[in-house]
């Protein structure tokens, strides 16, 4: 991978952190170069602004390809290499005892976006995938197919909360509901889970009495415009390494996590 390393972007909406790492790489804060930004919806305004610094876009249409099963569900053209039973048993977005069909419906619809979005993909090869306001969750079919070495993933994301308090979508609106004193940011590398990853690094701030949910996701975002570009450099330089680490608990539990360590420039270098 190197120092100089091709990042590739997935965004949903207006793309303030995409502009963030286009600026972190422009700038020489992040040893790397965007050479792609793809979205699951057309009218996703960081689109344009991936087009202003003559970055390729590409766009795969999530909402058209739910309907079109929802309404003719024998005409879906799934991935020759699609195994259901394979991706249903490892995929851990849904909670116990949820609906079957609904399950099923949610995995065959997002293998075929994902087979679309890998499609569109290969025209870019990249080192590193961001999703930067992606409002989208894969499926273990994409995210084998990003992460085809045995070293460190190649899937980053960023949420709107100090995980693994309130995953979802409302990460700052529910960090406010709740009372928390203290809202954040983190960046993860994304598995088979919700907003579950291994983390790479948070910035926190204080939530005062007089804060409401609008002044929060200001604080916020402002924390995740310099988090992110940090998050990506660190992985530019090499110095990003999982491990799997074992925990003892009371009673004689034991729990396993993998964790994302940050290693000194010495130790890249060696890697």
């Amino acid at each position: 991978m190197g120092n100089y390393i091709r990042i590739g972007a997935l965004i949903s909406g207006g793309g303030t952190n995409l502009q963030a790492i286009i600026d972190s790489c422009e700038s020489g804060k992040i040893d790397g170069k965007m050479v792609f930004v793809g979205s699951d919806n057309p009218d996703a305004k960081g689109l344009e602004r991936a087009s202003k610094h003559n970055i390729p876009t590409f766009v795969v249409d999530y909402s058209s390809i739910i309907r079109s099963h929802r309404n003719e569900p024998d005409r879906i053209k799934l991935p020759d290499d699609f195994n259901m039973e394979d991706i249903s048993s490892r995929l851990s977005l849904f909670p116990a005892g949820s609906d079957p069909l609904k399950i099923k419906s949610f995995i065959i619809t997002r293998a075929v976006a994902e087979a679309g979005l890998l499609e569109k993909m290969q025209s870019y090869p990249f080192d590193l995938l961001v999703l930067a306001g992606f409002m989208r969750n894969f499926t273990p079919y994409f995210i084998d197919r990003v992460n085809t070495g045995s070293g460190i993933p190649r899937i980053m994301n960023i949420h709107p909360a100090l995980l693994p308090a309130f995953p979802g979508t409302d990460g700052y609106g529910d960090t406010f509901r709740y009372g928390s004193k203290i809202g954040g940011c983190t960046v993860h590398f994304i598995d088979y889970g919700e907003d579950s990853g291994p983390i790479i690094g948070q910035k926190a701030f204080q939530i005062e009495p007089d804060d409401t949910i609008d002044s929060i996701k200001k604080k916020g975002l402002t924390l995740e415009w310099e988090l992110y570009p940090e998050c990506i450099q660190l992985f530019a330089q090499n110095r990003l390494k999982t491990a799997r680490m074992t925990y003892a608990l009371e009673g004689g539990k034991r729990v396993e996590r993998t964790i994302v360590q940050i290693v000194n420039g010495e130790e890249a270098l060696g890697r």
